[in-house]
């Protein structure tokens, strides 16, 4: 049995790290390099784009969350891999929320939020811009959650007001609809004794 599944890390992280993916192991190195980068300062990213990135981190801090970035500037072949790097992120940084970004897709992992609410800030981190990518996650997991659990206790409230209320209605109803026969035929019955 394989304790986790194994991540597909993908070349294109070498392109932060500096080091030619063609070297023997080096996605492993790349991966390291930029486990590196994030213990330093939460962010692994193209040099035009750290700063953007730090303030984004320190903002996150601001407001009790643990942020992580790592930033690709190009696409890996298919999404699913980003998920992979902030996975293995994440693992190395306990309790922290990590967003791994390229052009075009986004991955995510923490144990602090849901994967609702991380899926959520991952559909406003695809603008092409990793800086504008992390404040709209980071805005994003910071919006309060729809109550669904007061909905649905209302809900489930006014169907059961509605049905008891339905049921009062149709008891009073038959009462008054039998009442008006006995009335109906005590009226006749005493017309007929008359005549």
């Amino acid at each position: 049995m394989i304790p986790f599944l194994p991540a597909y890390i993908p070349v294109e992280i070498c392109d932060i790290a500096g080091i030619d993916p063609a070297v023997p192991d080096a996605v492993a190195q790349c991966m390291a390099a930029v486990q590196a980068d994030v213990r330093e300062d939460g962010v692994s990213a193209p040099p035009e784009a750290v700063e953007g990135l730090r303030q984004v981190v320190a903002d996150a801090r601001e407001a009790g969350i643990d942020l992580k970035i790592v930033a690709i500037p190009r696409n890996p072949a298919i999404d699913t891999p980003l998920r992979d790097i902030a996975t293995e992120v994440g693992q190395e940084n306990p309790g922290a929320t990590v967003l791994a970004v390229s052009p075009s897709f986004a991955g995510t992992y923490s144990t602090s939020f849901d994967r609702v609410t991380l899926e959520a800030g991952q559909d406003v981190a695809k603008t092409g811009d990793p800086v504008l990518s992390a404040n709209n996650f980071l805005a994003e997991i910071q919006k309060p959650d729809f109550p669904w659990m007061t909905l649905t206790i209302v809900l489930v409230l006014g169907v059961a007001a509605a049905a008891a209320l339905t049921r009062v209605l149709q008891v009073r109803s038959k009462a008054l609809a039998s009442s008006g026969e006995r009335d109906g035929q005590s009226v006749g019955d005493a017309t007929s004794i008359e005549h």
